[in-house]
């Protein structure tokens, strides 16, 4: 079902203030908290809050090949969802993520933090909320998950992750497992619930064995 509180594909803004940050990256459908305490973006989450309650979530990009401000190219719009303030100054808010986009370009902004127009056209299945897989690809998370969390010593809990849908499980695996930022990323870019199910189980079983090296898209 969809959450009512997420805007319609059409309703999207054309205007997107963004929040880069290495490692945090949050898919559709996941949750992702997050510790404001610099100026500029506890202005952004004030004037979030003030309109349409998205943030962007992108990551840095410090490769030789960056070109708009060593950023990512793609990050995904994010619903601001909880929101506590706290008496030594922070602001400590979950967010929930609604689609990915691609930056078409940045805007001026005059309160500190960065401003885009997104271009969400290449995303627009994030919004397909009846996207059918097959019960074996389902089990072959369920399997890959295990192994991942016995071999890596961590815990999750997996009764709740049950409740979520093949492609809902994709995405919460990818917000919330400690993988790489750049294995993030590449499973962030990936279109289709096929190749981001593939990038994913690869991402588990290498980090299940000795095989420690990273992804690439």
């Amino acid at each position: 079902m969809q959450n009512p509180f997420i805007p319609d594909y059409p309703q999207l803004p054309s205007m997107l203030p963004i929040f880069p940050l290495s490692g945090a990256v949050v898919m559709p459908g996941a949750q992702l908290p997050l510790n404001i305490f610099e100026p500029r973006y506890l202005n952004m989450v004030q004037d979030a809050l003030g309109s349409h309650h998205l943030i962007g979530m992108i990551q840095p990009d410090d490769s030789e090949h960056s070109t708009i401000h060593q950023l990512q190219t793609t990050g995904c719009a994010a619903r601001i969802s909880f929101y506590n303030e706290t008496l030594d100054g922070r602001i400590e808010i979950i967010i929930t993520g609604v689609c990915r986009f691609d930056i078409q370009t940045e805007l001026p902004s005059d309160r500190g933090y960065r401003l885009i127009k997104p271009n969400w056209e290449r995303f627009e299945s994030d919004y397909d909320f009846n996207l059918r897989t097959t019960e074996e690809k389902r089990n072959s998370i369920y399997s890959s998950l295990d192994r991942y969390l016995a071999f890596n010593a961590l815990e999750t809990d997996t009764d709740q992750l049950k409740k979520l849908t093949t492609p809902q499980l994709v995405n919460v695996l990818t917000t919330a497992l400690p993988l790489s930022h750049e294995d993030k990323q590449s499973i962030l870019d990936a279109v289709s619930f096929d190749e981001r199910f593939l990038l994913l189980m690869a991402k588990l079983e290498m980090a299940s064995s000795n095989n420690t090296g990273h992804l690439t898209h």
